[in-house]
Formats: C-alpha cells, sequence, structure tokens
C-alpha cells in the first residue's frame, strides 16, 4: 500500500502546491529515492495541476482535450448532463507526468475551477476519492493531496484518503492562525468517521531569512506545536522566484533554468527529512 499524505493548511498563501510539487520531483527523480509517486490536486484553483503540467500543457491535455479531473471522481454518480468526461473512465484522470530513469514516476490526477461546484452539493461525496484511490494505490509508493485551505468535503474527502497531514507554515505575521482550526478539523472527523489522521510535522516553506519576522513567527508556531504535540522539522523550504519559472515551465527546482543551488539543496535537506520522518 502506498504511503498517503495531505498537505494542508487552513491559511492560504504559504506555498503547499509548491512544497507538493517538488516533493513529488524529488522522490520520484532523485537516485536515492525513485518512487513512485501520484499527485492529487483537490484545489479548485488548480495551482499544483498548472505547477506539475506546466500552464501550457495543462492547456492542451486537460482543458481542450476535456480530460476527466478530480472533478468527475466527486461527480460520477451525477446524472446532470454536461460533464466534460462524460463516457470515459475515471481511470483517465490519472496522467503519466514524467518516467525516470530507476523506475521512478509521478502522475497526476488535475483539478479544475468546477470542483467548487461540489461544495453546493457535497451530500454522499466525501468517500468518492478514497474508494477511487483503494483501487489503484498499489501502483504507488507515495500518494500526495494537494487541499484547498477550507473546511469542506474536499478537507473531509482528503482526511479519508490520507494516512497523515504535512501542514506547510510560512514565518510571517499569523502564521499560527490556521493551527488550531487544523487541530480541531482532525479531532471532528475522527470523532465522526473513527477515522484516525496522523500529523507527519510542520514544514516552514517559502522562509526568505528575514530574521525578526521569520524568528518571532517561528518561535510562535513552535510552541504551539509543542503544546499540541506535533513535530516541526529543522529542515526549511526556501522562498525562490525560481518557483514561479519552474511552475511556468512546469519542472521542478532541480531542474528549473537558472535556479541557484543553494536553493536546490535546502529543498533537498527538506525532502529528505521528510521521506525519512514518514518511512518511505
Amino acid at each position: 500500500m502506498a504511503t498517503k499524505i495531505a498537505i494542508i493548511n487552513m491559511k492560504g498563501g504559504v506555498g503547499k502546491s509548491t512544497l507538493c510539487a517538488n516533493l513529488a520531483w524529488h522522490f520520484a527523480g532523485m537516485r536515492n529515492w525513485t518512487r513512485r509517486v501520484l499527485v492529487i490536486d483537490l484545489d479548485p484553483q488548480f495551482n499544483a495541476s498548472q505547477y506539475i503540467l506546466g500552464v501550457s500543457r495543462y492547456q492542451t491535455d486537460v482543458m481542450a482535450a476535456c480530460a476527466p479531473t478530480v472533478w468527475d471522481i466527486f461527480e460520477q454518480q451525477s446524472r446532470a448532463p454536461g460533464l466534460r468526461a462524460a463516457n470515459r473512465s475515471l481511470t483517465d484522470s490519472v496522467q503519466r507526468i514524467i518516467n525516470f530513469n530507476g523506475g521512478g514516476y509521478v502522475d497526476m490526477i488535475p483539478s479544475q475551477l468546477e470542483l467548487s461546484f461540489t461544495l453546493k452539493n457535497p451530500s454522499q461525496k466525501e468517500h468518492l476519492l478514497s474508494n477511487f484511490v483503494a483501487d489503484i494505490e498499489d501502483s504507488y509508493d507515495l500518494i500526495l493531496v494537494d487541499c484547498a485551505p477550507t473546511e469542506s468535503v474536499l478537507t473531509t474527502a482528503a482526511y479519508l484518503t490520507a494516512d497523515n497531514i504535512l501542514i506547510p507554515v510560512k514565518p510571517e505575521f499569523l502564521s499560527t492562525i490556521g493551527l488550531p482550526l487544523i487541530r480541531q478539523s482532525l479531532t471532528d472527523f475522527e470523532r465522526s468517521y473513527r477515522k484516525a489522521v496522523g500529523v507527519s510535522g510542520i514544514c516552514f516553506n517559502m522562509c526568505a531569512d528575514y530574521a525578526p519576522e521569520e524568528n518571532q513567527s517561528k518561535t510562535e508556531v513552535r510552541a504551539l506545536s509543542a503544546a499540541f504535540g506535533w513535530h516541526v522539522f529543522d529542515e526549511e523550504m526556501p522562498f525562490s522566484r525560481s518557483f514561479p519559472k519552474g511552475a511556468r515551465e512546469g519542472k521542478p527546482i532541480f531542474w528549473t533554468s537558472y535556479a541557484r543551488s543553494n536553493v536546490s539543496a535546502k529543498v533537498s535537506a527538506f525532502c529528505n527529512a521528510f521521506g525519512g520522518q514518514i518511512g518511505l
């Protein structure tokens, strides 16, 4: 069975899609890993989809091709006309992104804006994603779910699918605001569904080395995490202008043109620490 991780924070703008994409590429492509990785974009804003596929490929292979997406998984029982993937198999939603030497690869189930319509009629849909993943997970070592920053049926679906969550936190003012919400969300979920979802840890993300503000924020996050019993990684993900460039190119940071080697090294260090933490 695959290790299944949901990447989530109830506060937006923390760089979770960038983190998710680079984790996927690292574990599939680095020599000491070469894992089989699936990324599921569970955010209607579909940032992870555009990052991993690249903007142009997302337009041609998903939008123009009317390819099925994660939205079709949630709407598979709908009888309303007009679904993009009418008369197609849901397994067609899984797109091969890249094969690496050594046997590692990255697959993706992309998202689309219409996923937000699922929130209007969420009844009886929360198990559909986990049921679909159960049928395909033997093909993967790691499954990453990039979550929307709101509490909804999509959050419940992510919890039902995942074993643990990873929480990216941008060290800035109000950086702790989403953490109590996540804790309450996990508690409510366990009470309702009789399933416990663990916390693999907190990742300081988009760190820009602005010492006064970042250090205070990190201190506050560590104190709250200690009270919750959550692990905080010593390794951090850096801020870099190369990440948006990599998103446009559809490339990981270690392949992005003109990306600084120290940025790639920090990303690699965090990925390796995270892989060890989850026993990958």
